[in-house]
């Protein structure tokens, strides 16, 4: 069984910040797979399931996402390397998504938690939502709403993120790379 985890917080305080880009890919993901809900409370957060993927959203807040892969990960046996995690990237520009494999968590507390307590070796999708403006504070800038411009183009970058999420589970990293490699945003 492959699982594809979305990070954000829950609640409908945090729904359209920067922060929360996992949990809209994996809403789209629901969506267009039609999966069905079976979260329990053990899971610590709702889960969904299709033919061949399960999605995940965990309710622990970012700092503690760890918590909630694990608890799935345990009780279906998923293996780390069946794992795909879609987040938010301070260090890619808006619009631009990237790939990668296992590595440091780059500061990102919910990487953080889960490299602690699942490992680090499982599947990234990275898309980016840019840097604050000099002097501006990061944890209020990721835990504010897209900006109404960036709102123009959100959809698509959920919708490719889905995409690219789902051709990981078929494929290798190299390939889905290739065929979804940008040097821009795709936003522009």
């Amino acid at each position: 069984m492959n699982l594809i985890v979305g990070l954000g917080n829950p609640t409908s305080k945090y729904k359209k910040n920067r922060h929360n880009i996992g949990f809209m890919v994996i809403d789209s993901l629901v969506d267009s797979l039609k999966a069905n809900d079976i979260s329990k409370k053990e899971f610590k957060g709702k889960l969904f399931k299709s033919p061949k993927t399960m999605l995940l959203k965990p309710d622990t807040f970012m700092n503690l996402s760890g918590e909630s892969v694990l608890a799935v990960c345990s009780y279906y046996k998923i293996d780390i390397e069946n794992i795909v995690v879609v987040h938010d990237e301070l260090d890619i520009e808006f619009g631009r998504i990237k790939l990668k494999y296992a590595g440091s968590s780059g500061g990102h507390n919910g990487l953080k938690s889960i490299d602690k307590l699942v490992g680090n070796e499982y599947l990234r999708v990275r898309s980016g939502i840019g840097r604050p403006t000099a002097g501006k504070d990061i944890s209020n800038y990721v835990l504010s709403d897209f900006s109404k411009d960036e709102t123009l183009c959100l959809e698509k970058i959920i919708n490719l993120s889905a995409e690219i999420s789902l051709e990981l589970l078929q494929n290798e990293l190299k390939d889905v790379q290739n065929s979804f490699s940008s040097k821009k945003s795709i936003c522009e």
